[in-house]
């Protein structure tokens, strides 16, 4: 009997060292923030102190990448860990889009909740709701909840696509059923407002694309009408995310916990509150960034007051690279100056060049990292594998089909090394990246020059299917060294076939 209670008492002993050792998890995602775009990364038209004391206090990453272009794709790549690609419907959701990631999926929040986590989603969802289409006035059905999530506090969609509410959990906030929330693709009737016909009473233009229905004096994508008293306005956005993702943190802080913060900024319409705005030289763009960085420092304020810092693991990353010009008149390329928001590489927002998905990517966890910067590997899509790793969980082999566990790597690990090839990929339109070791390959079916430029070095566009580059040597993607390189094309392209082919990437 005595022996028995000893074996009983060193197994509860041994579980609670365990739930000890596993540390809070926090993902801040930026949306379009790119390589260049803080000062950590050399920026110096604008400082991001918050951001820097992450990189300062942990691993900043100079390969970090997210696995596509833009945000729906990345998104379901990070809740999934299988390229997006892989799965038909990921491109940029539509205002009226059902759920992309489907009930019963292994997801990174499923995984950790699995492991005793309690998960939350606080900003930009932007992957669907419900099942053929958002039922507005009724349950958001499936959704967050249904892949793993606790609690979600969303921007349904994305800013510039209607409708402007706040969804909490299942419903939409604050709805009244006296007036229904209406969303559509085609104008509710010919007197319905919109940026073509009421544009002098824009107090920001739109320059393409964004001129349907008009709220808080901006048009969007889409159309909308009712739903008046759950409406919100641009410039509290957020801190609404940090009021929200305080409230719940404080909630579950007896417990491990996950937090996927999903910042809407800097994407547009990009509208700072009011103490943001004209602090920057960079015009909203700037001005948004500067808020960005403050929500990232009262996050880390709050960790700190409630004495979690040593057991909280904060990552910092964006869902692609950067645009300028993306649908609005907001000075984004005339307060540009020197700044060059992807940094040394090519390309950005839209496109499968490096300044794509190569962004800003940074982990901090107190006590276990020693600051340092890596060289290494790493990828959005490899948060699942990694988590699960962290978490002492085994994913099976039919989920997470492209997450690769580079949780060693992620913290600093001396030796660690990251993943040995990365896809990247746009917004579905069968352009292809792929990086292994210093070669990077890409693959163009489709061609045009993008609003979204951003960078100075842009070049003409290669003539062949399959360009090929040395990053090591050439960054930005400039000298393509397929012609001398025959052999390093024809492995890179068999290696990329196979990888698509196969289904999977995972072994």
């Amino acid at each position: 009997m005595i022996r028995l209670l000893s074996v009983a008492l060193i197994l509860i002993s041994a579980h609670a060292v365990n739930a000890a050792e596993k540390p809070n998890i926090i993902v801040i995602m930026a949306d379009d923030l790119g390589y260049g775009d803080v000062s950590c990364y050399g920026a110096t038209a604008i400082q991001t102190p918050a951001i820097d004391r992450l990189a300062n206090e942990g691993v900043r990453f100079t390969s970090g990448y997210c696995s596509a272009s833009t945000c729906t794709p990345t998104r379901f790549s990070l809740l999934t860990g299988t390229y997006a690609f892989r799965q038909k419907g990921t491109g940029i959701a539509p205002p009226n889009g059902p759920a992309i990631i489907r009930p019963g999926t292994d997801t990174l929040p499923s995984i950790l909740k699995r492991a005793g986590y309690a998960t939350a989603v606080i900003g930009k969802w932007h992957l669907g709701l419900g099942d053929t289409a958002p039922d507005w006035n009724g349950e958001l059905k499936p959704g967050p909840l249904e892949i793993g999530f606790d609690h979600c506090f969303l921007l349904p969609t994305t800013n510039d696509r209607v409708p402007q509410v706040y969804v909490e959990d299942r419903r939409v906030k604050n709805l009244d059923p006296k007036d229904p929330l209406w969303v559509g693709s085609d104008k509710p009737s010919e007197d319905h407002p919109t940026g073509i016909t009421h544009r002098s009473t824009l107090k920001m233009d739109w320059s393409h694309g964004h001129n349907q229905t008009i709220h808080n004096g901006i048009s969007r994508i889409g159309f909308y009408t009712g739903g008046n008293k759950a409406r919100f306005r641009d410039e509290d956005v957020a801190d609404r995310w940090v009021t929200e993702s305080n409230r719940w943190i404080e909630a579950n802080q007896d417990r491990p916990f996950f937090l996927f913060f999903a910042s809407q900024d800097i994407h547009v319409p990009r509208i700072a509150h009011e103490r943001f705005q004209g602090k920057s030289e960079l015009g909203p763009r700037g001005d948004c960034i500067l808020q960005l960085d403050w929500c990232v420092g009262e996050l880390t304020k709050t960790i700190e007051r409630l004495g979690l810092s040593k057991n909280t693991l904060f990552v910092f990353c964006s869902d692609n690279g950067p645009v300028l010009d993306d649908g609005y008149k907001d000075d984004a390329v005339e307060k540009l100056g020197t700044h060059e928001p992807a940094g040394p590489f090519r390309g950005g927002k839209y496109s499968v060049w490096e300044g794509g998905t190569r962004t800003p990517f940074i982990t901090r966890w107190l006590g276990k990292i020693s600051p340092t910067v890596s060289n290494e590997v790493v990828c959005t899509i490899d948060l699942a594998a990694s988590f699960a790793s962290l978490s002492g969980q085994t994913l099976p082999r039919e989920s997470c089909l492209d997450s690769l566990d580079v949780s060693a790597a992620l913290l600093g690990k001396a030796g660690a090394t990251g993943r040995d090839h990365l896809i990247q990929q746009d917004n579905g339109s069968a352009n292809y990246g792929l990086r292994s070791g210093e070669w990077k390959l890409v693959r163009l079916k489709q061609r045009g020059k993008s609003q979204a430029t951003v960078s100075l070095k842009e070049q003409a566009m290669p003539k062949g299917l399959h360009s090929l580059y040395r990053l090591t040597d050439d960054p930005g993607e400039q000298k393509d060294l397929s012609a001398e390189n025959p052999e390093t094309v024809q492995r890179l392209t068999k290696m990329l076939d196979k990888m698509i082919n196969d289904g999977r990437s995972r072994q």
